[in-house]
């Protein structure tokens, strides 16, 4: 990872740290609507992938009112380059997560799963409307993994190998 102030201008203002960190805390208290025990940090790599990229993106927020799995099958258009571009935001959503925990706002349990602190982040959403789309995509996504509950599937209907 390159030092912040030798990245491109578009890469700081798209990958910046708090917005990620924002959109990844928004995925985390999701899945805790669902599984209060936490989201698995397997997981939590596929949020920023789905929920930055905007043909995933926008499909995932038409089909807020579908399952997400059903969303994949009818829209294979989604996964069409998907392995790679989780790999390519693992070091942002590292960062990220970096940067979270820097401000006290998840913890890490005792069997590997990430949970949100209460009160570390506003719970109102607010910023542009692509902003709010990603932070509203990240919350049904993973509220939908909870639902899955089974990392091999999620990762499985993705095209990734776990």
């Amino acid at each position: 990872m390159k030092p912040w102030d030798q990245r491109p201008i578009e890469i700081r203002n798209l990958f910046n740290p708090a917005f990620c960190g924002l959109t990844l805390f928004r995925g985390l208290s999701g899945y805790e609507e669902e599984d209060p025990r936490g989201m698995p940090f397997s997981l939590v790599l596929l949020i920023l992938p789905l929920c930055l990229h905007k043909e995933s993106r926008s499909v995932l927020s038409k089909g807020s009112r579908s399952y997400f799995l059903k969303a994949i099958e009818t829209n294979p258009q989604m996964l069409v380059g998907f392995p790679r571009r989780t790999t390519d935001m693992m070091s942002f959503t590292f960062e990220a997560l970096g940067f979270l925990m820097h401000l006290g706002s998840f913890e890490v349990t005792a069997d590997g799963r990430l949970k949100t602190i209460e009160k570390r982040v506003r719970k109102a959403l607010t910023g542009t409307p692509e902003s709010l789309e990603c932070q509203r995509v990240a919350r049904f996504v993973c509220k939908e993994f909870a639902r899955i509950a089974d990392r091999v599937t999620i990762y499985a209907s993705l095209g990734i190998k776990p």
